[in-house]
């Protein structure tokens, strides 16, 4: 075993059970800084500065290297830079660390398009977008289901809210992802009423942890992350690779 090294990794909450386990048996000391789910409805430059406010308040004097728990996430980490070793998993958003590798998860995608994906963490720590007041869905004047009750009554409201949803009308399947830390039946019974109430197809998927565990441990395959030099800056690289450093 070689000597053991101190990190800190940076993630996001919906990866919580998922990052504390792997940091608990990981050989090597693992610090976690961990930040609110639906920084990625912020906008691009809104997660960025979030992420980059976290990553500057690193002791560099304390850590050999900072881990980020997040994929590219819709360009949210695109410019984030460190004074130290920056490590980021090659993958699009967190149901690649999910699933345990960008080639599960592409697989999958291919294989089963209009699928909405759930977990452990995103039924845990999933907040409703308006709790943060800049988020895309606030910024746009939109409203609860309670709220438009109050103002336009039961029926109207119904009716708002399935407009609004419209989102969601390109789905027609839920996955929920069990990485095998915990087994909760409450969870999974959360994703098939979601998928029930829309008349989706309901699959239970096995997930894998190796991917974060393979981070914490330092074992850090080149196609599998990103390691970047002290200074270097994330940009994305629309090929295989999905991120890389700025050239």
């Amino acid at each position: 075993m070689g000597k053991i090294k101190h990190y800190i990794l940076i993630s996001c909450a919906v990866m919580a059970r998922e990052s504390y386990y792997c940091a608990a048996i990981s050989k090597n000391i693992i610090d976690i800084v961990m930040l609110d789910q639906g920084l990625h409805d912020i906008g691009e430059a809104g997660m960025v500065a979030e992420l980059q406010k976290a990553i500057d308040a690193v002791n560099i004097e304390k850590y050999d290297a900072i881990l980020l728990g997040y994929g590219l996430c819709n360009n949210g980490i695109r410019g984030v830079h460190a004074e130290l070793p920056l490590v980021i998993p090659r993958a699009h958003d967190c149901i690649t660390l999910l699933m345990g590798s960008k080639e599960r998860y592409r697989e999958y995608f291919d294989n089963n398009p209009g699928t909405f994906y759930k977990s452990t963490g995103w039924v845990e720590r999933v907040k409703h977008n308006l709790s943060n007041p800049d988020s895309t869905t606030s910024k746009l004047g939109m409203t609860t289901y309670e709220e438009y009750a109050k103002q336009y009554g039961e029926e109207n409201a119904a009716f708002l809210v399935e407009a609004l949803e419209g989102g969601l009308n390109h789905y027609d399947r839920m996955t929920y992802i069990d990485t095998g830390i915990v087994d909760f039946e409450e969870h999974t019974n959360d994703a098939k009423d979601m998928a029930l109430e829309r008349n989706w197809k309901f699959e239970r998927y096995k997930g894998d942890h190796s991917l974060m565990l393979a981070m914490v441990n330092g074992d850090w395959n080149t196609e599998v992350f990103l390691v970047l030099k002290p200074g270097e800056t994330v940009v994305s690289t629309h090929d295989d690779d999905i991120i890389g450093p700025k050239k």
